[in-house]
């Protein structure tokens, strides 16, 4: 058996796994991530490495991480959610380890693993947006018999999130104002909650009582167990949502004309998320809907494990 290691790097965790040749997770791990210390994740990573390599006959690692991955795939440029900058981590895992080490954007694993092995396998064009604290995309090309990531000129295609869909609107983590990913992502769900809590009290209430009576005290997962309770702030806020999500999908085939789309991620994974909802903003927002073939939107089939097996099977 052909085996590899999937590391998934985020803000609060490191997730580990020996992945097999047909995107099976024999074994994993995993372990807190210090995101403000790229020498202890690399540690961490190294120390992953070396409990599962102990049991398993492992050929290579593959580490998919949040951020901008330089062309050759040896450093994070730029990570607009963790304290990542010019930081060589690939080096920095390989210096610990003796196996090769890939270094891959987080989300271009996510996609690659749903073209392999998950709802997205088939796709001439497939699409893939992640949808968690912020937004993540990859974009698989050249079909089943010649699937290949798309990394542009720079290594840094498909960060879909930080285009910019309103003008002078709020402060994304990157920095910019207006980005999609402050509008459709956990943090803009959260963002909007939030301010309509603020504004309509009662409304709120469920919510409100959850988050200690402070629209201040809104976090994500607090949304989501307000709407499951009836909440019509938390509802609406989630409603929202999917409309900034449908919209900035059909932004997106606009450019790239895919014929599957894959919608992924923490926040994707809540029942309060409606499809539907996401799919009638879409095709309100795509030129020409009903006379040009549009591509299927499907949920994404991997859960949180896509990027860790992606990364594996990259490796391998």
């Amino acid at each position: 058996m052909n085996l590899s290691i999937g590391i998934d790097v985020g803000g609060t965790k490191i997730a580990a796994g020996v992945v097999a040749e047909d995107g099976t997770i024999v074994a994993s791990s995993r372990t807190e991530s210090p995101a403000e210390q790229p020498d202890a994740i690399a540690a961490d990573i190294a120390g992953l490495v070396s409990e599962l390599s102990a049991a398993h006959p492992v050929g290579a690692v593959g580490v998919a991480a949040a951020g901008f991955i330089d062309l050759a795939r040896t450093e994070v440029m730029f990570a607009p959610n963790l304290a990542w900058r010019d930081e060589p981590l690939r080096a920095l895992i390989a210096d610990r380890i003796d196996l090769p080490v890939t270094l891959e954007n987080d989300a271009n694993a996510a996609a690659w693993a749903e073209h392999r092995f998950g709802a997205g396998q088939g796709a001439r064009t497939l699409l893939m947006v992640t949808i968690g604290t912020g937004i993540g995309g990859g974009l698989v090309i050249g079909g089943p018999d010649a699937a290949q990531v798309f990394r542009g000129g720079f290594g840094v295609a498909a960060e879909f999130g930080h285009m910019r869909v309103v003008p002078g609107g709020r402060l994304c983590a990157c920095g910019l104002h207006g980005c999609w990913e402050a509008y459709g992502s956990g943090t803009g769900l959260t963002a909007r909650a939030r301010e309509l809590a603020s504004e309509s009290p009662r409304r709120a209430s469920i919510l409100l009582d959850i988050a200690g009576g402070e629209s201040a005290g809104i976090k994500g997962p607090m949304v989501s167990r307000a709407a499951e309770a009836g909440d019509l702030v938390a509802k609406e806020s989630f409603a929202d949502l999917a409309r900034w999500i449908g919209e900035g999908l059909g932004s997106l085939v606009a450019v790239l004309d895919p014929d599957v789309i894959v919608v992924g991620g923490g926040v994707s994974e809540s029942e309060e998320l409606d499809m539907d909802r996401i799919r009638a903003a879409f095709e309100a927002s795509v030129t020409g809907f009903g006379h040009r073939p549009a591509p299927e939107i499907r949920r994404a089939a991997l859960g949180n494990d896509a990027g860790l097996i992606g990364a594996a099977d990259l490796a391998r």
